[in-house]
């Protein structure tokens, strides 16, 4: 089996779910979130985008409901030795195949929770189980039951999002030679991911943002490409992958004649960072970043072109999107705790002037200063 952790790994995880079922009084519990049955079991694969579900019952027992396509990608990655397969068929409900398979496993009437808030819970799907579980058990939402258990990460863990950071520099690294008047956004995006790659990392969960002039000041990946001005703003987002596991960075590279409204943000974003690094520690939540980020940017007039949020949690991701479940918001209430991988950044967008202005690396927390996973200063680049 293709494994990346061991298997006392994967029992303190089960453990740990097994235990706060039983807090929450779960005979059961349905994983839709592909991340979930990774930390799990290390079942890897993108088949989620149909319907497949993991069914965990309180005595750590586990079933896999899936396609045949899935059938030995689950025996070859994870440690799922019962699983299921419903048959593709024209006007196929798997809900049903689901349902009898919890009745197979004497879950009639059980208390049962759901993911419900995951890429891999179309709303289609969400009716059909709805439709044939409601008169069969009591179910409920606990679609952040796993997510909650997977923000403080395990040495293992942890151990992969450094080796995910040190790839992230390498892909900085690779992109700072090419950055440079008339170079091309495709040859600086292609360096980018090839270093991840041959750094024996994976493709991340979401696009890579790279955007030039007016688009530098958007923050998801569009198609197209340019090449650079000889003055010109270069907005680059990017991540380095390890076994899933995230570390993204973010940076507002400049090209050519710098600005004073550049380096007016740029000392607005630097300042915000640091006054998130103080209190980016035990003690503080994740509302408190946020308010020190908030606080910075309005202090300096900037209310109108931050962000509501200014960063989240990391670590094991699938596509779409390689943000966890939390996030840097006001009245976020989760507390920091040791041992969490967290990706904050400074996003400063004045369309008024058309000047962007960036800055992000990922974090580990400790018991007291955050560490850098970046060997990358917070320097203003301009080349």
């Amino acid at each position: 089996m293709a494994l990346h952790f061991n298997e006392s790994e994967f029992t303190a995880r089960r453990e740990r779910l097994v235990a706060r079922m039983a807090a929450d009084k779960l005979d059961a519990m349905l994983l839709f979130a592909q991340e979930s049955m990774y930390w799990l079991t290390g079942y890897d694969t993108f088949g989620f985008c149909f319907f497949q579900t993991l069914v965990v019952k309180a005595d750590g027992s586990v079933t896999l409901l899936t396609r045949s396509p899935d059938l030995r990608q689950a025996k070859q990655t994870s440690t799922i030795e019962n699983i299921v397969v419903w048959v593709d068929r024209p006007n196929a409900d798997p809900s049903v195949d689901l349902r009898n398979l919890l009745s197979d496993i004497d879950l009639l009437g059980a208390r049962i929770g759901i993911e419900y808030d995951t890429h891999g819970m179309t709303g289609r799907v969400a009716r059909l189980i709805d439709n044939q579980l409601t008169s069969f058990c009591e179910i409920s939402d606990a679609s952040y039951l796993v997510s909650e258990l997977r923000l403080v990460k395990s040495p293992a863990e942890i151990a992969q999002v450094v080796e995910a950071a040190r790839l992230a520099d390498a892909a900085f690294d690779a992109a700072l030679p090419l950055i440079a008047p008339g170079a091309d956004e495709a040859a600086i995006l292609a360096a980018m991911q090839h270093a991840v790659l041959a750094g024996g990392g994976d493709y991340a969960a979401n696009a890579f943002v790279i955007g030039s002039g007016q688009d530098a000041l958007l923050c998801r990946y569009k198609s197209g490409r340019r090449p650079l001005a000889e003055t010109d703003q270069l907005t680059l987002e990017w991540a380095g992958v390890s076994a899933h596991y995230h570390a993204p960075m973010l940076r507002t590279i400049l090209v050519g004649e710098v600005s004073s409204r550049h380096r007016e943000l740029y000392a607005a974003a630097l300042e915000g960072m640091k006054a998130i690094e103080e209190v980016l520690r035990p003690g503080h939540s994740f509302g408190d970043l946020f308010d020190a980020h908030a606080r910075t940017m309005d202090e300096r007039g900037l209310t109108r072109h931050r962000f509501n949020a200014c960063g989240y949690s990391v670590g094991a991701r699938f596509a779409p999107s390689w943000m966890e479940h939390q996030m840097f918001h006001a009245g976020n209430t989760q507390e920091i705790l040791p041992d969490m991988t967290l990706f904050v950044h400074m996003i400063i967008m004045d369309s008024d002037r058309e000047t962007a202005m960036t800055l992000g690396q990922t974090y580990l927390t400790t018991e007291t200063a955050p560490r850098a996973l970046s060997a990358h200063a917070l320097d203003l680049i301009a080349l």
